[in-house]
């Protein structure tokens, strides 16, 4: 009876999408409106004007701030009940539509379209709408999707864009990964289609799903309540966990390095506007996730390597780093499959970091996950003042992948072996070691030196006064892949 149910729902919603009746060809859920003569889209202007006498009589928006719940492991689901009248095509009227840029090359199916065609994504990667910004605070992936970066739908292929997305994507769905969204800069002009965001949730298979770990709606209005209220009927209540309204920049800052976000300067300047209209500018300037003063002797997280060797009775390699790495050095961990692209509980891994820098003791084996030491790991590198690989270092690893293929081994000893600090130089050298143990039992755990390289290098450089990025981030894993196949060579002065 609940299959039952569901599939009602979906077919219904198709339905509304669509601006027809459903179809008598098929009852199953899974099947996606195909035929674009008859889809249509609603007259709706994504500057919300249209949705607020509607949606103002159904909920009280002002007091509608859902907050992160601290004691708990999963994102609430930010989502009201009542939130507009279940009549939506008398709400949104029913003006066809056909986009120009669905046409039937488009619609072929993704599986059985040749990759070397989709090689190249540069006409739709100049706008920088999707960024990826390392890891959060829980060692997921983090991608940032940026609503005011679309250009005009004039001049913008939707179905192109959904199939670059599905690229980018695909880069890191095998491992957990965070998903942000700032949806300021959204207007009539920009749009996506309410039938694109139904090809796009149909697009996105279970995998996609799954790994997505949070899901942060930044500057959230109206439509985007909407939308959550019209999709509703065939999201599933573990997925609307995952979904978080955030209100204002600064309530990233617990989950993610905010400093590394690709944050675009409209969305800062109208989340400063919003602050000012608000008078929390006071409260918020102050409110960091990070320190730069230690608050043990013995911390080991956001604090520079040469505090942690100061502090540690003259040993370079950080308490954290040996005790996870021993912990992670057996046949058991070395071949679980997804080592270190799994997050852990985020609980556990605050609980973990407060006893490493208050100096106490941990043992891995009382919270029963190995997962939560290679999560340990990653942060505690992503977490260090300056990225082991230094900042200095930052500009010629962006050119690396320029070189020759007979120029980058001598480029990357003389980095490594002469530019690198001696204290971080230890430091690599130890983490390839056990990483180079790693990628032997590949066959096991399906962690490549390539997607080692996307876990890890985030984590091992970023910039210093720039925000993160897709291009830079390659760059980074380009280098820190060819150190990964080249460590016996690299790390052996």
């Amino acid at each position: 009876m609940e299959r039952s149910d569901s599939d009602h729902r979906s077919r219904t919603l198709e339905r509304r999408l669509s601006g027809g009746a459903e179809s008598p060809r098929s009852s199953s859920s899974d099947s996606v409106p195909g035929d674009h003569s008859c889809d249509f889209e609603p007259a709706l202007e994504f500057d919300d004007t249209e949705l607020v006498h509607v949606v103002e009589g159904d909920m009280d928006l002002d007091n509608d701030k859902e907050a992160i719940n601290p004691d708990s492991d999963l994102l609430e689901s930010p989502m009201s009940e009542g939130l507009m009248e279940d009549n939506f095509e008398e709400i949104l009227g029913t003006d066809p539509f056909r986009p120009d840029d669905l046409d039937e090359d488009e619609e072929e199916n993704e599986d059985n379209r040749p990759e070397d065609e989709e090689a190249d994504f540069s006409d739709i990667a100049q706008y920088g709408i999707i960024e990826i910004a390392g890891d959060d605070s829980y060692g997921r992936k983090v991608i940032v999707i940026s609503a005011c970066k679309l250009p005009s739908n004039k001049a913008f292929n939707h179905a192109r864009f959904l199939r670059y997305l599905m690229h980018t994507l695909d880069q890191f769905v095998e491992a957990d990964y965070t998903l942000v969204y700032f949806h300021y800069g959204l207007n009539s002009k920009n749009k996506l289609p309410l039938s694109w965001l139904w090809e796009a949730y149909k697009a996105f298979g279970r995998k996609y799903k799954k790994n997505l770990k949070a899901l942060y709606l930044v500057h959230p209005t109206n439509f985007i309540r909407f939308v959550w209220k019209l999709f509703k009927p065939v999201i599933s209540a573990k997925f609307g966990k995952k979904v978080m309204y955030v209100n204002y920049l600064h309530e990233l800052k617990q989950h993610l390095h905010f400093d590394q976000l690709a944050i675009p300067k409209p969305v800062l300047e109208h989340d400063k506007k919003l602050l000012a209209a608000t008078k929390n500018s006071k409260m918020t300037s102050s409110t960091s996730f990070h320190t730069n003063m230690p608050t043990f002797e013995t911390q080991q997280f956001r604090v520079p390597i040469s505090y942690i060797k100061e502090h540690n009775k003259g040993d370079v390699i950080p308490r954290v780093m040996r005790e996870c790495i021993a912990y992670l050095d057996n046949d058991n961990a070395l071949e679980t499959e997804g080592i270190f692209r799994r997050s852990a509980n985020t609980k556990i891994v605050q609980e973990v970091q407060s006893l490493f820098d208050e100096g106490k003791p941990v043992c891995f084996d009382d919270y029963g996950d190995i997962h939560v030491p290679a999560v340990i790991l990653k942060t505690f590198l992503r977490e260090l003042e300056e990225p082991i690989l230094t900042f200095e270092l930052y500009d010629e690893i962006m050119n690396f992948q320029e070189l020759t293929s007979i120029e980058k081994l001598p480029v990357a000893k003389s980095l490594i072996l002469h530019r690198l600090p001696e204290d971080n130089y230890e430091v690599m050298r130890y983490l390839f070691d056990f990483l180079a143990k790693v990628i032997d039992r590949s066959d096991l755990n399906k962690m490549t030196a390539s997607n080692l390289a996307i876990v890890f290098g985030p984590n091992l450089l970023w910039a210093q006064d720039k925000q993160a990025s897709l291009f830079s981030i390659t760059k980074i894993n380009h280098f820190t892949d060819f150190l990964l196949r080249h460590s016996d060579l690299i790390f052996t002065k």
